[in-house]
C-alpha cells in the first residue's frame, strides 16, 4: 500500500496539492443496489410510485450530486466535470427485486473522479427510496463500488468481482 496521501508529515489531514500534475483525461464508474418489495419494483417501472417519476428525479439527484462532491467529502477537490450519467437496470428474480444504479462520471483535470461516480450513485440510490418509502420503508441500500476508472497516475484498474456486486 502506498503512502497516505491526505495527512502530511506530522500526521494532520490536509488537502493534495494537484497543481503540478498533468491534467489528462479521467473516468470512473461505480454502481450500486437498492432491493425492494416486487411490488414496489413494478409500482417504479409502471410509473405509479405516490411521489411521482421516481427514476427521473434520481437521475437528476445522482447528477447534482457529483457536481457538489467536494462540498460533500471532506478534502476533496471541486472538480469541473465535463460529463456525469446515470443509468438503471431493473433486477428481478425469483428471490429478489431491485434497481441496479450506475454511474459514469469524467473529465480532463489533474485528479480523478471516483468519487464523484460514488456519490452520484449514492445519492441516485437514496433519492429512490426517498421517493418510494411510503411503499416499502423496508428498501436497502448496498453494494455501492468503484467497477472502473481510468486515467492519472495509477492508470486503468477495472473490479474484478463483480458478480457479487
Amino acid at each position: 500500500m502506498s503512502k497516505l496521501t491526505h495527512l502530511d508529515q506530522s500526521g494532520a489531514a490536509h488537502m493534495v496539492d494537484v497543481g503540478g500534475k498533468p491534467a489528462t483525461a479521467r473516468r470512473a464508474v461505480a454502481s450500486g443496489r437498492i432491493t425492494m418489495a416486487a411490488e414496489v419494483l413494478a409500482a417504479i417501472r409502471e410509473g405509479n410510485a405516490p411521489k411521482g417519476d421516481v427514476l427521473s428525479a434520481a437521475r437528476i439527484a445522482g447528477i447534482m450530486a457529483a457536481k457538489r462532491t467536494g462540498d460533500l467529502i471532506p478534502l476533496c477537490h471541486p472538480l469541473g466535470l465535463e460529463a456525469v450519467s446515470i443509468d438503471f437496470a431493473y433486477e428481478d428474480s425469483d428471490k429478489t427485486s431491485g434497481i441496479r444504479v450506475t454511474a459514469t462520471a469524467s473529465l480532463t483535470g489533474r485528479t480523478g473522479v471516483e468519487m464523484e461516480a460514488m456519490t452520484a450513485v449514492s445519492v441516485a440510490l437514496l433519492t429512490i427510496y426517498d421517493m418510494a418509502k411510503a411503499l416499502d420503508k423496508g428498501m436497502v441500500i448496498g453494494s455501492i463500488r468503484l467497477v472502473a476508472k481510468s486515467g492519472g497516475n495509477s492508470g486503468d484498474w477495472a473490479a474484478r468481482d463483480m458478480d457479487d456486486a
